[in-house]
C-alpha cells in the first residue's frame, strides 16, 4: 500500500514539474509555468478585484486544478464534504499566505521551478519555508490544532466547482466584464486548451495522491515519513532536467525573471507561507485541490488567497525586481505576528517550542 501511494506521489511530481516548464514554454512567464500565486492574481485582476491590466487574465490551470480534483474525487468515491474548522481563521491565513508569496514572488511551486531553472536568490525561499514548516511542525508536536471539521451538506461542496466552471463559462464567451490584458504578463500564456489539459491531468493525480509542497515537508519534519517528499523532489528534478534539456537553465543571483535580491525579506515571507500552511494544512496548491474534492474549508481559505491576491496587487504589497515595498514589509510581519497568536490561542500544550 505504501508503495502504491509513492508511485503516485511520484507521477504526481512529475507531472507537477514537467507541467510547470511545459506550460513556461508554451507560452506562460518564464518560470512562472505554474503559480498559485501568480494565477490568483491574474484572476483577481480579470474579475476586476485590482485595476492594473497587466496583471489580468482568467487563468485556465486554476480551472483545470478543481475540476481535475472534482472529477477524480467523484469518480473515486473520495468527494467528501466537510467544514466548520475555524473559517475565518482559515481566510486570513489564505490572505496572509498570499502576502507572502507575493512578497518572494511566487508560491511554493513557483520556488521551484525558479530552483530548477537555476535562480539562486529562490533558495533563502526554500530555507524560510522549510524553517516556516519545521516551526509549524513543532507546535503541531505541542498539541496545536485547529477545531475539527464534520460532515455538511453535499451541496456545499458543489459551491467551488460550480464556481470553477462559471470562471470556464466566462474565459470561452469573455463577457465585458471580465478583463483580458494585453501586455506584460497578462499577455503571456499558453493556450487555453493546453493549459486546461495539463492542469486537469495534474490536478486529477494530485487528488488521488495529495502531494502537496509544505506536506512533504512537514510529514519528514514530524513523523520522519516521505513519501510526499519523494512527490516534491520528483517534481524538482523533473523540471531541472526539462529546463536542461531546452537549454532554459541559467544558474545565478543577478537577472533572474522576476526575482529581487533581498534575501532577508525572502526567507521571511517563506517563512510565513510555511507556517500559515502548515497551521490550515496545506500549501496553495494543495488547497485548491482539496477545494475541488469538496472540503468546504479549503474553499473558504482559497477565497481568501483571492482577496489577498487582489490586494497584494492594490495596495503594492508585491515585491518587483527592485526588492520589497514598504508595504510588503509590514504585510509580511503583520502575516507572521497573527500566525504567532493563532498558535497561542490554539495551543493545548504549555511547552511549545523547546
Amino acid at each position: 500500500m505504501l508503495k502504491r501511494f509513492l508511485d503516485i506521489s511520484v507521477v504526481t511530481g512529475l507531472l507537477l514539474g514537467l507541467g510547470c516548464v511545459g506550460l513556461s514554454l508554451l507560452g506562460n512567464p518564464v518560470n512562472s509555468g505554474i503559480c498559485l500565486s501568480c494565477f490568483l492574481e491574474n484572476l483577481a485582476g480579470a474579475m476586476q478585484l485590482h485595476g492594473h491590466t497587466r496583471m489580468s487574465y482568467l487563468r485556465p490551470e486554476l480551472i483545470g486544478f478543481v475540476l481535475g480534483s472534482f472529477v477524480m474525487a467523484l469518480a473515486t468515491k473520495r468527494f467528501r464534504v466537510t467544514g466548520g474548522s475555524s473559517p475565518v481563521i482559515r481566510f486570513f491565513l489564505g490572505f496572509f499566505i498570499i502576502v507572502g508569496c507575493a512578497v518572494f514572488i511566487g508560491c511554493p511551486i513557483k520556488m521551484i521551478q525558479r530552483l530548477a531553472a537555476g535562480d539562486l536568490t529562490a533558495v533563502a525561499a526554500l530555507l524560510g519555508l522549510m524553517f516556516g514548516v519545521w516551526l509549524g511542525a513543532r507546535y503541531i508536536k505541542a498539541g496545536v490544532h485547529l477545531d475539527r471539521d464534520r460532515d455538511l451538506p453535499r451541496i456545499n461542496g458543489y459551491v467551488f466547482p460550480a464556481f470553477a466552471i462559471l470562471l470556464l463559462v466566462f474565459l470561452f464567451l469573455r463577457p465585458s466584464f471580465i478583463v483580458f490584458g494585453q501586455t506584460g504578463p497578462a499577455a503571456q500564456h499558453a493556450s487555453i486548451m493546453a493549459s486546461l489539459a495539463i492542469s486537469f491531468v495534474i490536478g486529477c493525480s494530485a487528488q488521488r495522491s495529495g502531494l502537496c509542497i509544505t506536506g512533504g515537508f512537514r510529514n519528514l519534519f514530524l513523523v520522519g515519513e516521505a513519501t510526499l517528499f519523494f512527490g516534491v523532489m520528483a517534481a524538482f528534478v523533473s523540471a531541472l532536467v526539462l529546463n536542461m534539456a531546452t537549454g532554459h537553465f541559467h544558474l545565478g543571483l543577478n537577472g533572474q525573471p522576476a526575482s529581487h535580491t533581498e534575501h532577508g525579506w525572502t526567507f521571511l515571507a517563506m517563512v510565513l507561507v510555511g507556517l500559515a500552511s502548515v497551521i490550515i494544512d496545506g500549501c496553495p496548491f494543495r488547497q485548491v485541490i482539496k477545494a475541488g474534492q469538496g472540503d468546504v474549508d479549503a474553499a473558504i481559505t482559497c477565497f481568501g488567497m483571492l482577496s489577498g491576491a487582489a490586494l497584494a496587487i492594490g495596495w503594492s504589497i508585491r515585491s518587483t525586481s527592485a526588492g520589497p515595498t514598504f508595504a510588503g514589509k509590514v504585510a509580511v510581519l503583520l502575516g507572521l505576528m497573527i500566525c504567532l497568536t493563532v498558535v497561542l490561542f490554539y495551543r493545548k500544550s504549555l511547552s511549545v517550542v523547546r
